[in-house]
């Protein structure tokens, strides 16, 4: 959005370049370009043919080399270069405003990083916090950049930078190497997350495993327990063991007394002979109904 508005800003002046068949015509069309609000893109103008030819005019080949600094370059360059004109109060603010980018967007600072009150002054030789401030504030209102001003810690923190630079000439190897490098670390990235992944899978696989082992030993354990072969062996040996013992089982009757309800069998060998009621012979009774028989009379 704000290299259209930039764009359509610059476009007034790249159709004046066409009827400017002067360098003094050329020259003035600079200074008025990088002097007007919202003109942040000179790098159309800097390729008209008429502005070219200032390139090799040995009178005004120092204001095409100023139109390159406000096209890719800095405060810095602009004071370290020699036989440049000077720069009018909106050029001076405009050439700040276009540094300010170009610092906040270097590798070493990145967006989300605070960049510290005497840097920026020292970059765009300020005097003071105020006129920092004053710089930092105006590209805020034009959207250059979004920044957060904290005068507190003397720092500024910028989250974000209007695309409005172009690349000096040579800076594409360096822009490679730089996309190299990030490239590189999110591939690095990339190999620890799928190693990460690789790991709580194979974690997974084997807690499955696991769990597999242990129902199966569950499961062999159940089915132990309930066989059926187990249950009627211990109940013919129950069953066995209370016809054997010989024991009598007695039972208590009201009406008539005690009853053996089983435990001697039909085995007579510990029977006892009794005289029948009415003189009708002998007749065997087990031992302990005769006995109980006997209280009875």
């Amino acid at each position: 959005m704000e290299q259209t508005r930039a764009l359509n800003a610059l476009a007034p002046y790249l159709a004046l370049s066409k009827s400017a068949n002067s360098s003094r015509a050329a020259v003035d069309l600079i200074g008025q370009a990088t002097s007007a609000p919202h003109t942040y893109i000179f790098a159309e103008l800097l390729q008209a043919p008429t502005i070219q030819a200032l390139r090799t005019d040995n009178q005004y080949a120092g204001h095409y080399r100023l139109l390159e600094i406000f096209v890719w370059g800095t405060w810095e360059e602009y004071h370290m270069a020699e036989s440049l004109p000077s720069l009018s109060d909106a050029q001076s603010l405009k050439l700040r405003l276009l540094t300010l980018l170009t610092v906040a967007s270097r590798p070493s600072h990145g967006t989300n990083s605070a960049l510290s009150y005497p840097s920026l002054q020292s970059a765009l030789s300020l005097s003071t916090p105020l006129d920092l401030e004053h710089v930092i504030t105006t590209a805020i209102y034009n959207n250059l950049i979004t920044a957060t001003i904290s005068p507190s810690t003397q720092t500024v923190n910028i989250t974000s930078i209007a695309p409005l630079r172009d690349l000096a000439p040579g800076s594409i190897p360096s822009l490679i190497s730089t996309l190299s490098a990030w490239s590189g670390r999110c591939d690095a990235v990339l190999a620890d997350l799928e190693a990460e992944i690789a790991a709580v899978k194979k974690h997974a696989y084997e807690r499955k495993r696991e769990e597999k082992r242990r129902d199966a030993q569950i499961k062999a354990a159940r089915d132990e327990n309930e066989s059926p072969g187990i249950g009627e062996s211990n109940k013919g040996v129950a069953m066995h063991n209370t016809r054997s013992s010989g024991r009598p089982h007695m039972s208590y009757d009201s009406g008539n007394g005690w009853n053996d309800v089983g435990g001697m069998g039909d085995d007579d060998e510990d029977a006892m002979d009794v005289d029948a009621p009415g003189g009708g012979g002998r007749k065997k009774r087990g031992p302990i109904k005769g006995m109980m028989n006997k209280f009875k009379r």
